[in-house]
């Protein structure tokens, strides 16, 4: 993201599967320290797509009918741990983001934030209306 001022990327290249990712771990640095307190061990994976078991279990049309994901146990089923459980993690698509990007006049990092405040937003079992709060509190 060098060269591009506040590290905005323009709409002149696609922006890397690293990028992505800075994004998101830096949006997810702008939530609220308590909230992240509680959020624990995520795992932030970027992909250019889901894999077909996703997209079948979704039952989505087309790869690109997803931007992000939530995978694990949300908050309010933590109680005692699962021998062999996964840590939990948010997947954000990076194709189907630039898609939405390409389509609409908001900053790629506000798509980033957006998206990834939805999927930690499922992590704690909160509303539209919550993750709306919270998205305002990050900015």
């Amino acid at each position: 993201m060098s060269g591009t001022p506040n590290g905005a990327l323009g709409h002149g290249r696609a922006p890397s599967l690293e990028e992505i990712e800075e994004m998101a771990v830096a949006a997810y640095g702008d939530l609220p320290e308590e909230f992240r307190t509680l959020c624990g061990d995520i795992r932030f994976i970027v992909a250019d797509f889901p894999d077909e078991e996703i997209i079948d279990a979704m039952g989505l049309d087309s790869e690109f009918d997803i931007l992000g994901l939530f995978e694990g146990r949300p908050v309010g089923d933590m109680g005692v741990p699962i021998t062999g459980e996964m840590t939990n993690r948010i997947l954000l698509y990076r194709r189907p983001i630039i898609d939405y990007w390409a389509e609409h006049e908001e900053t790629l990092e506000a798509i980033v934030r957006h998206v990834l405040i939805h999927e930690v937003g499922h992590h704690f079992g909160l509303s539209d209306d919550d993750m709306e709060e919270l998205e305002r509190e990050s900015e």
